[in-house]
């Protein structure tokens, strides 16, 4: 550690700021920090106060349902009384300026993708653009089926032309006939402002503002069995990505967080690298470059070549040793974060990198985890702070405020409030979500099996107040609204039959997990036109909280022996899935196979769902630790066997040391009820760091 302006900071992290971040910029390193020592200083303790505020609340809470009858719901009375609910705020519309037109007025797919890992951050920067012709043939969308070993099929290949051509039939009609029957040239379509630009025989249409280019090459291997040369249909598809510091990580030290920052550093001077093997040869990924047409004016056309790109810092909870304040005290993980993350985007707002990503001159910072008004009251205070320490003009990072906890879905409309002048999104997150319903009502009764969660009236609430607040606040136009992560990749076909229903809510984007779902579900924003959703929708009256505010409380805790078995082997498999890759490997996000090798998107919002279900019934007699026990050694043989073609996983079923991912998963249920808020990261950033100790020796 080596100390500036009072703060005691990792070498490497004062390193990355001095020697990379900072040069450039016109950001002297004791002005740097300097200004972070003032932002401590002044945020900590008020920091810390809200976090008792969500500790009192919650204990009010656990009084109130302590003297009740079980399954006993909570009145709004009591909820106002304790400060939990506050007043509405009157009529009001947001007052965001300067967002980027993918944020403001476009409507399309969103992607979320770990920080820590180049490959991918690269990946999903650049899946602004995608094949669709690829995305049909390479998954099951077409008919359910993977698509088979070896060679191109033919007869597969000909019915991905079939979809593509059945695709523009719908979203761009031609003047007469059919894309099936076009035999090349300039097509001219129904509606003549739809060609907007040609690039050598390409051509490129615009609908729902987004835009779909068919590409034509006779010498392609597609294009020279096609009676137009057609060779490829590519679509616009992820508009903005989510470079997150947070769920989908394992950041625990200054080692973790150097890497984070020096990524990110990476997209924002857009000298971000990543180099991998594929069929034997070394590939290097980069940052694509823009897109260059002829317009219909005759003059050059250019179009972003990738997602503009937001980034979500830690929520309020946590802290990080990367640097100790004058107490000694770890510094809140989300003002370093905050001043950091925003340091780095002067690279982007001053143009010295060598792409654009906010041509609006914008920062995007997601906040996660916040508990009502109060505390996007306080992220508002900060980020004017950092503005001022970083010289930005006033609002210049904007703020999402992830819909994601109890108290700020029971409060939205003053939660937008506190941050009305620098909001650009909000967004629903069933797992977080239902993660805090169930610690919120632990002392109240056994909750429903997840399944049966599902189907509860509050989440329907949840949903719909989310675009109703939204709409009513004036987001339409200038902020996104959005919806949740589609969780199974390997299942396609499914998505694209449900997933239409985030953009037919008026959402003006949704979560996908991968490049190639980013592609399908822009399939979607053709289909349905979002702005038209959004008008139909404003009409509509908020819905009270009588809903949103009833607990998923099981009638009576009368299942099977089958029935609690099944459902604690699927949660505890969920589980040891994806804890052992946390502690065992620092991975924060990927695809766990569950309990019938389905596999599914996991990141810590799954494992808050999971853990807090299990430490429900285990409080209230529904399962005892025995039990709890017995299913963390049947499962750790299931979750061992899954992975047994991973030759970096070590086995947790006989390991001779402590296994540190069944001793952090029996943890996460035990302690369950006395984790803050039912955060799984207190007790997983304990364990990773014990582990990360034991394999230095």
């Amino acid at each position: 550690m080596i100390e500036r302006k009072g703060l005691q900071i990792a070498a490497s992290l004062a390193a990355l700021v001095e020697d990379d971040i900072l040069p450039g910029t016109g950001i002297a390193p004791d002005h740097f920090w300097g200004g972070l020592a003032r932002l401590a200083a002044r945020f900590t303790g008020r920091n810390r106060e809200l976090l008792a505020e969500r500790e009192r609340l919650q204990a009010e809470i656990d009084s109130w349902f302590a003297a009740q009858a079980r399954g006993t719901q909570m009145p709004e009375s009591v909820l106002r009384d304790i400060g939990y609910l506050v007043d509405e705020p009157a009529p009001f519309t947001i007052g965001t300026s300067n967002a980027d037109a993918e944020i403001a007025t476009m409507f399309g797919p969103q992607l979320v993708v770990p920080v820590l890992n180049a490959r991918f951050l690269l990946n999903a920067a650049n899946a602004r653009w995608g094949s669709l012709y690829d995305a049909l043939y390479g998954t099951d969308a077409l008919d359910g089926s993977q698509p088979p070993a070896g060679p191109l099929d033919s007869a597969r290949a000909a019915k991905v032309v079939a979809w593509g051509r059945d695709f523009l039939d719908e979203v761009a009609p031609l003047a007469d006939g059919s894309w099936h029957s076009w035999q090349g040239g300039m097509p001219v379509l129904a509606d003549t402002s739809q060609p907007v630009g040609w690039a050598g025989d390409n051509i490129l249409l615009r609908h729902n503002g987004l835009h779909i280019e068919i590409l034509v090459d006779r010498a392609h291997p597609v294009g020279r069995t096609d009676p137009a040369g057609v060779a490829d249909i590519l679509l616009e598809a992820a508009l903005t990505t989510i470079v997150d510091f947070e769920d989908s990580v394992a950041a625990v030290d200054a080692e973790d967080k150097v890497a984070a920052y020096r990524n990110w550093l990476g997209l924002m001077r857009g000298d971000l690298q990543a180099s991998f093997i594929k069929g034997g040869h070394e590939m290097t990924r980069a940052l694509e470059e823009d897109r260059i047409y002829s317009g219909r004016d005759g003059q050059e056309l250019v179009l972003p070549g990738r997602s503009v790109l937001l980034v979500r810092n830690v929520g309020h909870l946590m802290t990080n040793p990367a640097i100790r304040l004058p107490d000694g005290s770890e510094i809140p993980e989300g003002i370093m974060d905050a001043a950091i993350t925003s340091a780095i985007a002067l690279h982007d707002l001053r143009g010295i990198g060598r792409f654009r990503n906010s041509r609006a001159g914008s920062v995007y910072i997601v906040k996660p985890k916040m508990h009502g008004p109060a505390e996007c009251a306080f992220t508002n205070d900060l980020f004017d702070a950092v503005e001022d320490m970083l010289g930005l003009a006033r609002h210049t990072i904007k703020v999402g405020v992830m819909d994601e906890e109890r108290r700020t879905s029971a409060n939205l409309a003053a939660c937008i409030h506190a941050v009305k002048d620098r909001i650009f999104f909000i967004n629903t997150g069933f797992l977080d979500r239902t993660g805090d319903e169930i610690h919120t009502a632990m002392e109240a009764g056994p909750v429903l099996r997840k399944g049966d969660i599902k189907q509860t009236g509050w989440i329907a609430a949840y949903e719909d107040r989310n675009v109703q607040i939204g709409l009513a606040c004036g987001f339409a136009g200038r902020a996104q609204i959005g919806k949740g992560m589609w969780p199974a990749p390997d299942r396609m076909q499914q998505m694209l039959t449900e997933k239409i229903g985030h953009p037919m809510s008026a959402a003006s984007t949704a979560w996908v997990p991968s490049p190639t779902a980013a592609v399908l579900h822009a399939t979607h924003y053709h289909r349905c036109d979002v702005a038209e959703r959004q008008r139909l929708r404003a009409a509509e009256p908020v819905e009270g909280l009588d809903r949103l505010l009833t607990a998923p409380l099981a009638p009576a805790a009368d299942w099977s022996a089958e029935d609690i078995r099944a459902e604690v082997d699927n949660n505890v498999q969920g589980l040891l899935g994806y804890v052992v890759r946390w502690i065992d490997m620092g991975v924060g996000c990927s695809k766990v196979p569950d309990i019938s090798d389905v596999g599914l998107m996991e990141d810590r919002a799954t494992l808050r769902i999971s853990s807090q279900h299990l430490a429900n019934w285990l409080r209230h007699g529904v399962i005892d630790e025995s039990m709890l026990d017995a299913a963390l050694e049947r499962m750790a043989k299931v979750v061992d066997a899954q992975n047994a073609g991973d030759p970096s996983y070590r086995p947790m079923a006989g390991r001779n040391d402590p296994c540190l991912p069944l001793e952090a998963a029996r943890a996460l249920v035990v302690e369950g009820t006395k984790q803050p808020s039912g955060y799984t990261e207190p007790l997983l950033h304990a364990f990773r760091q014990r582990a990360k100790l034991s394999s230095r020796g």
